[in-house]
């Protein structure tokens, strides 16, 4: 579809928008996010196309008290008091409010990982931190708006856009109070698209992540009597070996990421206490609820091992005594959905609008896409420009070209044209059946 073209005000915004520097207070706790200013710049622009203020600003404190919440959310949350006042989420529409399945609902998020770099825009390609992940697709977004306005005369009348711009993606905040609340309240349609970087191939499926803490208090000791103490860097050693070599197996569809290890920076001292992190993904409850069986059943066995490996070692003999009794399992995060596809209706629209399927046999990853589940009547997919590897996502260099947000922006532009399309005309919008 021509008129997809991302204009010199789209330009201008896009760097403008990665002037703003939007990292979230997990990343930076110190920090002070303009996430409002970003979002307001975001809003006036898309003002110009219709565009309207349905919501701006932070999640109620009660959505911290649910279920699934990162510990790391509500730690930060009681720490810092303007959490939420910082972190604030937009929802923009376009046409009067319609029901879900006359409504289409683009998901973006502006937070972005920590790193700053100054942006720059070369004619052909922006860099920054956010350039893909995700600012660059936002503004591409409404380029892919404005040329379906153009295209079809139905859009904002006879269907409703929805545009969730939101903080709280990054730093594991797993949407907990960005796009959940939003999704809770309603503000979906039929529809759903996750701006995320997918290499323009759509994804209906995504995987959510548990973090698992493996956490040694002992007794320090001095190095002229390692043997009078406990030492939590041999003893969580160990455990991170056989952790990593047996736990893989039982995650059928996902990965395990042991990592974190940490027991102190010294190095005439025997640390007693420690800590060792895993991430551990999943792609369905019943698989996470597995992950969760195996992580404490490996776990056990490697405590039994090192006892049994370490007890005739006469410097590690009270570690391998009483590795069990100091050693244990934290979940700082677990119990989040994951998204599968449930509705053939989203994949054949999709389709029929020329986007490209993402592999089966290709991992999925997390997004907040998650929140989709479960919500009846409704198909999600996550779809966007760029590869969060080869963009330098998350990395230094991130960078986003014109030619792929524009290509993003047509298919953008394709699929509010079918779903136009798919919607039955009726003299009162709102009122048909579901599509």
């Amino acid at each position: 579809m021509t008129g997809a073209a991302l204009s010199r005000s789209d330009c201008d915004l896009l760097v403008h928008l990665l002037e703003l520097p939007t990292v979230g207070l997990l990343e930076e706790p110190d920090g002070s996010p303009r996430l409002w200013d970003a979002q307001r710049a975001y809003a006036e622009a898309a003002r110009e196309l219709g565009f309207t203020v349905e919501r701006h600003g932070p999640a109620k404190r009660d959505v911290l008290n649910l279920p699934g919440v990162p510990a790391a959310v509500r730690d930060a949350a009681e720490r810092l008091p303007r959490f939420l006042d910082d972190q604030p989420s937009l929802v923009l529409r376009l046409g009067p409010p319609l029901p879900p399945e006359r409504t289409v609902m683009f998901n973006v998020h502006l937070d972005t990982v920590a790193g700053w770099e100054p942006p720059s825009f070369d004619g052909a390609r922006f860099r920054g931190r956010g350039a893909i992940d995700a600012k660059g697709p936002a503004v591409a977004l409404l380029a892919g708006v404005r040329a379906a306005l153009a295209a079809e005369p139905g859009l904002g009348d006879q269907v409703g856009v929805l545009i969730q711009a939101v903080s709280g993606e990054e730093g594991g905040a797993m949407g907990a109070f960005g796009t959940r609340p939003l999704v809770m309240d309603g503000l979906v349609g039929r529809l759903n698209l996750f701006c995320e970087p997918t290499g323009l191939r759509y994804l209906t499926r995504s995987t959510a992540a548990m973090t698992a803490c493996v956490r040694v208090d002992g007794e320090d000791a001095i190095d002229d009597r390692p043997d009078a103490g406990h030492n939590a860097t041999v003893l969580l050693g160990f455990v991170a070996q056989r952790l990593a070599a047996e736990l893989p197996r039982h995650a059928t569809d996902g990965r395990v990421c042991v990592a974190g290890l940490h027991t102190g920076d010294m190095h005439n001292r025997v640390y007693g206490s420690g800590r060792l992190l895993m991430n551990i993904s999943y792609a369905s409850a019943e698989s996470g609820r597995r992950m969760e069986e195996a992580v404490p059943a490996v776990l056990a066995d490697a405590l039994a091992e090192f006892t049994r490996t370490f007890a005739g070692v006469p410097d590690q003999a009270r570690t391998a005594a009483d590795a069990a009794s100091i050693t244990r399992l934290e979940w700082p995060k677990r119990g989040l959905p994951a998204l599968s596809e449930t509705d053939p209706w989203g994949r054949e629209l999709l389709e029929r609008a020329g986007l490209p399927r993402w592999p089966d046999e290709e991992p999925a990853f997390t997004c907040d896409a998650i929140w989709m589940h479960g919500v009846p009547g409704v198909c999600a997919a996550v779809y966007g420009p760029g590869d969060l590897g080869a963009n330098n996502a998350h990395a230094a260099g991130e960078y986003a070209d014109v030619a792929e947000l524009e290509r993003f922006a047509a298919g953008v532009a394709r699929v509010l044209k079918e779903f136009t399309r798919t919607v039955p005309r009726t003299s009162t919008p709102g009122r048909s059946d579901n599509p």
